[in-house]
């Protein structure tokens, strides 16, 4: 089990990544909850986990409850967010109870959105158990639920006392789940140095079967690449942007497409397309760099191609964008593989020769 740590204005917190990190539960669970807990989880994960994490806190004497959730992404909103906090309620959580979020990033997002805003604000822990949220949505504190008009519009900056990320739970994620997780393994990447970006080219096959010591370095790598950034800016007011990077075109295929229907990862992916395609068009980028960049994902099993939709579909989604600034539209944009930036100023033109051949009628 490797460990690291996330220094944030708020507060510092570990992540444990590991096997079998339930093993060590005086280390990695019993400091971050309280002598209550209540654990979230949904109908897909709760059946393969949720004994496991009820035989820890029983013998760490900690009481606990369970809430339930539907799965998927069509159900982060605010109605399956009354639901949990129905059970607080119902169970008179205090505000000291632990919330503790078992599951992927949906579960993670809303456990925190939860947490920052039942009695104004109450601990919780995050147990991902999906690649994406291990290497991204579990650490930093970004909370969230969907709105039918953008994406993680509706939430709050609210960091977890700890973050578990045992890789032994990938091992059931079904392989469509794993691949969304690798956009954004190789979004770090593209963002990161480029020792990282052709390590991830010579071992994709060695990630793609899970290969115990190969994933533990992915993911520990992209989690300190994350951590180092929250640290600097745990608001996102500056360098933590870079860190959406293909998100304004995914969150908006996925709007378009109704949420669910394109993984968070998938829409990302072809968003990281269409970015370099942006960035191409701005003079940063050579279009081989665009195809290293497909050439990645498709190892990956991932679309690098985005759903087509008319020109204003694409602009009305992106306006709810929460970089928009001043009314501007902001784009993360590669200047080169390892050097983003937020360009602002992009016009309609420039943003329809980087979407020209998705474009319909």
């Amino acid at each position: 089990m490797r460990t690291l740590n996330v220094n944030t204005p708020s507060h510092a917190y570990p992540i444990f990544i590991g096997h079998n990190v339930y093993q060590q539960p005086q280390q990695t669970l019993a400091p971050y909850i309280g002598k209550r807990a209540a654990i979230i989880s949904n109908e897909t994960v709760a059946p393969l986990y949720l004994p496991r994490l009820q035989a820890v806190l029983d013998a760490l004497g900690c009481a606990y409850f369970s809430i339930i959730l539907p799965d998927g992404e069509a159900h982060k909103n605010s109605q399956t967010l009354n639901m949990i906090y129905d059970g607080l309620m119902q169970h008179r959580a205090e505000r000291n109870t632990t919330l503790i979020a078992l599951g992927g990033g949906v579960i993670g997002d809303m456990v925190g959105f939860a947490a920052a805003t039942y009695q104004r604000g109450a601990p919780f822990v995050q147990i991902p158990t999906t690649l994406l949220s291990q290497v991204d949505s579990s650490v930093g504190g970004k909370t969230a639920i969907n709105h039918p008009l953008g994406k993680n519009m509706i939430g709050a900056f609210y960091q977890p006392q700890a973050v578990l990320a045992d890789l032994g739970s990938l091992q059931t994620l079904p392989a469509r789940e794993f691949s969304a997780g690798m956009a954004e393994v190789i979004k770090y990447a593209l963002l990161g140095d480029a020792d990282f970006l052709t390590w991830l080219e010579n071992n994709m096959a060695a990630l793609m079967a899970q290969q115990p010591d190969v994933l533990a370095q992915a993911v520990y790598h992209c989690c300190q690449m994350k951590a180092d950034i929250v640290a600097q800016d745990e608001k996102e007011h500056g360098i933590r942007a870079h860190l959406n990077l293909g998100h304004t075109f995914g969150h908006a295929i996925e709007a378009e497409m109704g949420y669910g229907q394109w993984l968070h990862g998938e829409a990302v992916a072809a968003g990281m397309v269409l970015a370099c395609r942006l960035s191409e068009t701005l003079g940063y980028l050579k279009a081989a760099d665009t195809e290293r960049v497909i050439a990645l994902l498709q190892a990956a099993n991932l679309p690098v191609a985005p759903p087509r939709m008319p020109l204003d579909k694409w602009l009305a989604h992106m306006q709810h964008d929460k970089k928009v600034q001043d009314g501007q539209m902001r784009f993360v944009v590669l200047r080169a593989f390892g050097l983003a930036d937020i360009a602002g100023q992009i016009n309609t033109t420039q943003l329809q020769h980087a979407l020209q051949p998705y474009l319909a009628a």
